[in-house]
């Protein structure tokens, strides 16, 4: 099912600015779900399998369920590829930086999701494993992959709010902290 023109349209102008303030928050709360499961285990001293961040701990299947970590990258990369259009200039680089590393996340989160699903384990794993989880263990790289997808949308979104001339130009939707 693809998404109308028209809905796309008006989706990269008129709420362009409503869209990316959604998208930047769920992005920068499952961040933090990210960073709580860091701390719990490197600042509290808390075992792995219990530390499950803020949502995961009154719902513990959150942290365990390869569908619901697989459906978060896949809405992460179809966010990323519907706002693109809205971006120009160097904002788009910055953004198509994001959207070619959670291209990669959300490769990772499949094969997990397929090793879940078959039963079949990378490398004879007891659990499923990715590719770079392989070299380095998995909440670290989670946390890792999450970071460099946010820092790179973030720097998109800034040089969006303040495009030189050139970029505020061609930019239609009114996201610019200055008009034309």
């Amino acid at each position: 099912m693809s998404v109308p023109i028209t809905s796309r349209v008006r989706l990269n102008e008129r709420h362009h600015k409503a869209a990316l303030s959604v998208f930047l928050f769920v992005v920068i709360a499952h961040w933090a779900e990210h960073v709580a499961q860091a701390v719990q285990i490197y600042a509290l001293g808390w075992p792995i399998p219990e530390a499950r961040g803020v949502l995961g701990l009154p719902f513990p299947w959150l942290v365990t369920s390869e569908w619901m970590h697989y459906g978060y990258a896949l809405l992460m990369l179809i966010g990323l590829i519907l706002l693109r259009k809205g971006f120009t200039g160097r904002s788009r680089t910055w953004w198509n930086i994001a959207l070619a590393i959670q291209f990669w996340h959300h490769i990772e989160h499949l094969l997990l999701l397929v090793q879940a699903m078959s039963g079949l384990h990378l490398a004879g794993r007891p659990v499923p494993t990715s590719v770079i989880q392989l070299l380095v263990p998995r909440v670290e790289l989670h946390l890792f992959y999450n970071t460099i997808v946010t820092i790179p949308m973030v720097v998109a979104m800034l040089l969006h709010r303040r495009p030189r001339e050139t970029e505020l130009a061609v930019m239609r939707c009114g996201c610019a902290l200055r008009t034309a």
